[in-house]
């Protein structure tokens, strides 16, 4: 008996010593998100006044551009107005960080905390001067394509060897706007608040034909991962698969938006062309994990400077 006593003992024992680790790397795992935000707020701040402070290479051109197409079409002054303001913190793609870290702020103590602190690590490379710089091309490159060849594209290939088609560079990028249904299930582009004034400039664009003609942009090509939350890539997985279904139904082939990256970017900063950092012992885990990022490389011809772009 006495020894069945002594087993049990340790039994407890070692449950107690194993309750105790958990709660242990528990709190370790809190500490360091708390931290992990701290710093993310610093860096946000540490964007924001760069910024203000006209530090960023790509929002001191998309101001620029914003001027030069007012000055050549000035009915198109609202439009640029609106375009301009991602060079400040009152953009879309600032305040969509914004609004993720308070997010993260909100929930951080719910589990899983491994998932909570990949979803900082993607946030903090966002906030990066030179990628969210990088992230500017898109509106760069649509005040470009606006301004019938007297603006260049900055960061990738030329209207003219791309094709036609204008302004559809921040379709697709839910800081700018969202994917609705109609009774048919047929999805169309509709844009959020001040942005509402492009959809009456560019054409309604329809999800399947711009899943399968979609042409290049930074954020669908490079930065979907670091420029979207977790829950904006579940809602886009989502919105893929019930089209692929309903195309399958009808007997029609549908193509992804993110099978294949489009070619034709270049001048990018060397962090762009590198997939996001993540914590290797739980990345597998998570929402992120449908998204962009991947290497690419491109032989395609680009375009440069400010002018003779076209």
């Amino acid at each position: 008996m006495s020894n069945i006593k002594v087993w049990k003992c340790l039994s407890l024992f070692c449950l107690l010593i194993t309750l105790v680790g958990c709660q242990s790397k528990e709190e370790q795992l809190k500490q360091t998100i708390q931290q992990s935000i701290q710093t993310a707020d610093a860096e946000l701040a540490q964007l924001g006044r760069a910024l203000e402070n006209d530090s960023i290479k790509n929002a001191i051109v998309l101001k620029e551009y914003a001027n030069i197409l007012k000055q050549q079409r000035p009915e198109l002054t609202k439009v640029a107005d609106v375009i301009a303001q991602d060079a400040t913190k009152n953009g879309a793609l600032f305040s969509g960080l914004q609004q993720r870290l308070t997010d993260i702020k909100k929930t951080y103590l719910i589990p899983p905390y491994e998932e909570t602190l990949l979803n900082i690590d993607v946030l903090r490379e966002a906030a990066k001067p030179t990628l969210f710089s990088d992230a500017l091309t898109d509106p760069i490159n649509m005040l470009a394509d606006m301004s019938n060849g007297s603006l260049a594209r900055i960061g990738a290939i030329s209207q003219l060897a791309e094709g036609e088609g204008e302004g559809n560079q921040l379709v697709g990028n839910p800081n700018y706007g969202n994917w609705q249904t109609n009774n048919n299930g047929i999805s169309f582009w509709q844009w959020y608040g001040m942005y509402r004034i492009l959809g009456d400039v560019f054409d309604r664009v329809e999800y399947g034909r711009w899943s399968k003609r979609r042409k290049y942009s930074y954020y669908n090509d490079y930065g979907r991962t670091r420029y979207s939350s977790p829950k904006q890539i579940k809602t886009q997985s989502a919105l893929e698969t019930r089209t692929r279904q309903s195309y399958q139904r009808q007997g029609k082939q549908f193509t992804s938006p993110y099978a294949s990256k489009k070619t034709g970017a270049s001048g990018l900063s060397r962090s762009s062309y590198t997939p996001p950092k993540t914590r290797s012992s739980y990345a597998s885990k998570s929402n992120y994990s449908n998204g962009s990022g991947s290497v690419r490389n491109s032989n395609s011809r680009t375009s440069r400077g400010v002018s003779r772009g076209k």
